[in-house]
């Protein structure tokens, strides 16, 4: 990728797996980026290389934003996306961190470029984190979809397997872009209520971070994204309880998620997971709402 600047030579990493989440439209409150960021913290991830924003972003859409530095100096942040090394000496493999936003431009360049640099470093595995709106409670566990195209990994990790068809953000071409490489890629999916999706979702994020502990086999320390889960939820409890309307909403989805899990046997399907995405894209209006 000619974009991609290496901030040094390459890590040796064991068995790595390269994890991704970007801001935008894959990531409903914030959930898929704070479940990324909480991973970096907890393995004191390090930027081994940049994608140059330049070449991906319309600053119109995306813009750069000014801050003081020391006070003084005024420093211009650019959205973007960096790659992080993430070792795990504990476990069987270290992670490989792709965290920013998805891009407004070049998709297919972009994808392409990812899949280029987790061959570079010997990934075995890439992994996508979303969130997405959908009819769920906040005082009940966040169901958890883990998705894969390739029959073998879907099997093997216990997934289901991809029958969505419509609209995608960038993780869909990411996973093209890997599939035409050979490379296995799945994707995990957090849903979040959508009468507090405007507001960040801690319990989510903690959700995806936890699921994928089990696929990787990488243990993340969260304490602190426990705590403000817990927080979230009394929060969220507090403010419904004040909003007859809203209670009454809560109940009824409890009750619906009872049964669905009853009659599934499980966390929901694919297929369900499909039928509140192409919701969540009715919603948003499609991938080129602002």
């Amino acid at each position: 990728m000619d974009a991609l600047v290496w901030e040094g030579e390459a890590p040796q990493l064991r068995s790595p797996v390269l994890v991704c989440a970007f801001a935008g439209w894959n990531d409903a409150a914030g959930s898929a980026t704070a479940a990324l960021t909480s991973a970096a913290d907890a393995l004191d991830a390090e930027v081994i290389a940049q994608i140059d924003s330049e070449e991906f972003f319309d600053f119109q859409a995306n813009r750069p934003t000014i801050s003081l530095a020391e006070g003084r100096a005024r420093e211009i942040e650019w959205p973007g996306n960096v790659f992080m090394s993430a070792p795990a000496p504990r476990a069987e493999r270290d992670l490989v961190l792709l965290a920013g936003t998805e891009p407004n431009l070049r998709w297919r360049t972009f994808s392409e470029g990812i899949a280029e640099t987790a061959e570079a470093l010997g990934v075995e595995m890439v992994v996508t984190l979303g969130a997405l709106i959908a009819d769920v409670a906040h005082t009940l566990p966040v169901p958890i979809t883990g998705l894969a195209s390739d029959p073998e990994l879907v099997e093997r990790l216990e997934l289901s397997q991809s029958s969505y068809e419509g609209p995608t953000g960038v993780v869909g071409v990411v996973h093209d872009a890997c599939d035409r490489r050979g490379i296995p890629s799945a994707s995990l999916w957090a849903a979040v209520p959508h009468y507090v999706a405007a507001v960040p979702n801690p319990k989510a994020a903690l959700a995806l971070l936890r699921r994928l502990e089990g696929l990787t086999g990488v243990a993340v320390e969260a304490s602190e994204l426990e705590d403000e889960s817990e927080a979230y939820e009394q929060q969220v409890t507090n403010a419904v309880s004040s909003n007859p309307e809203i209670e009454e909403l809560v109940q009824k989805l409890e009750a619906e998620q009872a049964e669905d899990i009853e009659a599934e046997g499980d966390l929901p399907s694919g297929e369900s997971l499909a039928r509140d995405f192409e919701r969540y894209l009715r919603q948003q209006g499609g991938p080129g709402s602002p």
